[in-house]
């Protein structure tokens, strides 16, 4: 099984509640895939919750160079993708990197995202982590 990976949640320092329904979910998954805009929103993302910059760059570059992750990078094409759907769906809040990604997962035939973000959900993707 594939899914696309959003990996925010690890960067945290409090308990994280879905850590045994991550766990599960990584055994099952064999290969994630993920993309460089991800990759961008989590070092600001980790600084706002207030972890040191060091930990998130770490942590982006331990996923590039991880065998299991697959990292698309966004070219021009892609790009102009994710803002046609965004200017598609002004009603909607989510944001160019989650755009990217649904374009990104309809492009692969990807149905699942490990993710506990209820934006997928509400453009058809399942969500492998509940919350």
């Amino acid at each position: 099984m594939n899914a696309f990976l959003k990996p925010l949640k690890p960067l945290s320092t409090s308990p994280d509640p879905f850590n045994a329904e991550k766990t599960r979910c990584l055994k099952l998954l064999r290969q994630f895939l993920t993309h460089n805009y991800v990759l961008a929103e989590l070092i600001p993302l980790a600084q706002t919750r207030g972890l040191p910059k060091r930990l998130a760059l770490t942590f982006a570059n331990n996923l590039m160079e991880d065998a299991e992750v697959n990292i698309v990078w966004v070219s021009e094409t892609l790009h102009r993708q994710a803002l046609q759907l965004l200017e598609n769906r002004q009603d909607r809040t989510y944001s160019l990197c989650h755009a990217m990604s649904f374009v990104i997962m309809r492009e692969r035939g990807l149905t699942e995202a490990l993710t506990t973000d209820k934006h997928f959900e509400q453009k058809g993707f399942t969500r492998l982590l509940s919350g």
